[in-house]
């Protein structure tokens, strides 16, 4: 089991679906080199630097792409809570699946990018 099943199955049982379903997602769009890890506490995608980290919090599922990506999806966001880099997703909503897909590809051509 990797570290962020680990992570998944310690949290809240409210709250592993939407850990779950965004676990599955990332894992869809990143290349098979990327390391799953915890970093900071928080269940962390890795490849070359850290791409994007989530977590449980109280009343909301953490999203954390880091801040170049929030400014860049800072239109698409303002449904959404917000902070530097981080994006709030309540439990009692779904997912906006395309949104977080484009985000996470987003953040894997900048670190494409900057390693080039």
């Amino acid at each position: 089991m990797s570290p962020i099943e680990i992570y998944i199955n310690d949290a809240e049982k409210g709250q592993q679906a939407l850990l779950k379903e965004l676990y599955q997602l990332i894992k869809e769009i990143v290349p098979a080199e990327t390391t799953e890890k915890i970093s900071y506490g928080l269940p962390t995608f890795y490849l070359k630097e850290n791409l994007v980290h989530f977590g449980a919090m109280k009343k909301h599922l953490g999203f954390y792409p880091t801040p170049s990506v929030l400014t860049a999806f800072q239109e698409q966001l303002k449904d959404y809570k917000t902070s530097k880099g981080a994006v709030q997703f309540p439990y009692e909503q779904e997912l906006p699946i395309e949104l977080i897909k484009r985000m996470v590809h987003f953040r894997l051509e900048e670190v494409v990018t900057n390693d080039a």
